[in-house]
């Protein structure tokens, strides 16, 4: 059975599994478990979270809050550091999320379905994105990557259907497995010249997708990294590793770009 295949029927299932199993890790061992009550735009929202230590670690927030989002930096005098999976899954109704330059971990599947939010600031604080982390987020327009963040992790933004701009920082290595699977209104995107690995499916049926300007050597990739999409590949003169086709795609030099 073709790999792109199995995983075109079935991300939805393989998302919602991660979901599960990290809801069910993240309930076990929380040292204290309290309820803060924070700004949410014009409303209150509560955040569970838990102290552990000197750091604050963010848990769950409740389902039915709608709005904008602000996490604090800080509860009880503690910094919020951590962002936990599957903490803001489900949060149907949540427009806008604003993280602290506090944090520097977002779980795995930390907003998946969160499907009303459009916008979510990440500071250059965040050094870890995990698994899903936006997965679905069917609203969500742009995302830039924080400057920490080393690995796009697998499923990072796959279905984000509505996302148009992506910003890739050059601490980023390698770009993981479906990162960003049916982005389908995505048009062009920048490979710095850090990335040396791009994953399965990476940018599968993402239909819209017409350009991808790679600043530096070619990178690994798979195969049917580009499957159902048809970019055009434009690379630095300069740079090595590269023929006249990259994972089935036509390669020109960016000088040529129209």
């Amino acid at each position: 059975m073709n790999s792109t295949h199995f995983f075109s029927r079935n991300v939805t299932t393989i998302i919602k599994t991660l979901a599960l199993m990290f809801f069910v890790i993240s309930a076990v061992g929380h040292a204290t478990n309290e309820v803060v009550n924070v700004k949410l735009g014009l409303f209150n929202s509560k955040l569970k979270y838990e102290i552990k230590g000197d750091t604050v670690t963010i848990f769950e927030c409740d389902k039915k809050e709608s709005r904008a989002l602000i996490i604090p930096a800080f509860i009880k005098g503690k910094p919020v550091t951590n962002i936990r999976d599957n903490a803001f899954a489900g949060c149907h109704n949540i427009t806008s999320i604003m993280i602290p330059a506090t944090v520097t971990k977002i779980g795995n599947t930390a907003f998946i379905d969160c499907f009303r939010l459009r916008s979510i600031t990440i500071p250059d604080s965040v050094t870890s994105i995990g698994v899903g982390a936006f997965a679905s987020c069917t609203n969500l327009t742009s995302i830039t990557i924080p400057d920490g963040v080393t690995s796009i992790g697998d499923f990072s933004f796959v279905g984000c259907s509505n996302i148009t701009n992506i910003t890739i920082p050059d601490s980023v290595t390698s770009i993981g497995r479906q990162s960003f699977y049916k982005c389908s209104t995505l048009r062009n995107i920048k490979i710095p010249h850090s990335v040396t690995r791009i994953g399965e499916s990476a940018f599968t049926k993402c239909t819209n997708l017409t350009t991808i300007n790679f600043f530096g050597d070619a990178p690994k990739i798979h195969d049917n990294a580009f499957e159902e999409s048809s970019p055009t590949i434009y690379r630095k003169p300069d740079a090595k590793g590269w023929g006249d086709t990259f994972a089935g795609r036509p390669v020109k030099l960016i000088t040529e770009k129209p």
